[in-house]
């Protein structure tokens, strides 16, 4: 399945939305794909706000991943991978004891340990068209 749209800032909740409605019923694993500044974890902050997380949305750029409970009790993790330099380092962490925990994983920066990835997951690509527009080609692997 691929689901894509282009959008502003202005459009990301109605995205989000979107989004959420045509993944519903895929993996766990969400990969987030895109250049710095991209708009990634502006993505992931808008998808808590709409899974009801309790706190706010922050990268976890040097934790490496910070959970979230949602109001129903589930949890969220994300990641940013962004400072590892290899897969090791990633498992180090206990990666694969999340990536196992049947919960929501939201992974930033995914190419730092692109061998994981041999599991259902979805891929989720943001490119920046222009300053005030994005496109989000989402797919399922």
């Amino acid at each position: 399945m691929i689901f894509e749209i282009e959008y502003s800032l202005e459009d990301l909740s109605a995205t989000v939305t979107k989004l959420l409605e045509a993944i519903k019923h895929g993996p766990n694993i969400w990969l987030f794909r895109g250049e710095m500044g991209a708009g990634k974890t502006t993505l992931v902050r808008e998808i808590g706000l709409q899974k009801k997380v309790q706190t706010r949305v922050q990268s976890p750029t040097f934790s490496l991943v910070n959970p979230y409970e949602t109001e129903a009790g589930d949890f969220i993790y994300h990641f940013d991978l962004y400072r590892l330099e290899n897969v090791h380092e990633a498992i180090d962490i206990g990666i694969e004891e999340y990536l196992d925990s049947g919960h929501l994983c939201f992974i930033e920066w995914p190419e730092r340990a692109e061998s994981l990835w041999n599991i259902p997951h979805i891929n989720i690509e943001i490119i920046q068209l222009t300053e005030f527009s994005r496109k989000l080609t989402c797919n399922w692997q």
